[in-house]
């Protein structure tokens, strides 16, 4: 089983492409090879496979974060499954995964919602929506401060509070604050909880 995040740019045309692309490209270029692996096109849609499923809640917080703390937002879905075809580009690569991302990222505007995941269980697929469905109340208002807070500490998981400060140019204190204001730890309880569940549903 593999994971795929199909998404788009909210905002983009606020922004002129050369101040966000370039570093979205590194950002991308964390999860594997462009054009195979990952792929900007249109303009602002992406999609990323994610070869290990536990991995790809925490790379769709990652991307948001990224993206709130230049003021911009992306809607996405992540889809579970398999890969039944591997083409030069991922967007021609195909599979129940690649089906079940597309398909439900087509229904996000309909529904809302700027984060939702579909693996076809059910139970499963209930379950971490509705969960999702609440962390967004406040991710989806991640100031920049927060969404800068967040980059780091996720792409640096080991570093202490004071080590995050000395990235962010602040002290720990106010290190502590954003870490509350942006909720982050409910936001790693969440991660760990998808972790587990993903876990079972793949056994």
């Amino acid at each position: 089983m593999i994971s795929v995040i199909t998404g788009d740019i909210i905002g983009s045309r606020q922004l002129k492409s050369k101040d966000w692309i370039e570093n979205l490209k590194k950002l991308f270029s964390q999860f594997g090879k462009n054009p195979s692996e990952w792929e900007i096109y249109r303009g602002d849609e992406f999609q990323i496979e994610i070869k290990n499923p536990e991995e790809a809640l925490l790379a769709t917080l990652l991307i948001k974060a990224y993206l709130r703390s230049i003021k911009l937002d992306a809607r996405m879905s992540i889809g579970f499954g398999d890969k039944t075809h591997t083409a030069k580009k991922i967007s021609e690569s195909n599979g129940t995964a690649f089906i079940n991302s597309g398909e439900l990222f087509e229904t996000l505007k309909k529904q809302k919602t700027t984060l939702a995941l579909k693996s076809g269980n059910l139970d499963f697929d209930t379950k971490l929506n509705l969960m999702l469905r609440l962390s967004l109340t406040f991710m989806d208002n991640w100031l920049v401060p927060a969404a800068k807070f967040i980059v780091i500490a996720i792409q640096n998981p080991t570093l202490s509070q004071e080590g995050i400060g000395i990235k962010l140019g602040i002290n720990q204190a106010a290190v502590s604050r954003r870490q509350k204001r942006a909720q982050y730890d409910l936001m790693m309880d969440l991660d760990q909880y998808f972790r587990s569940q993903i876990k079972e549903f793949t056994l």
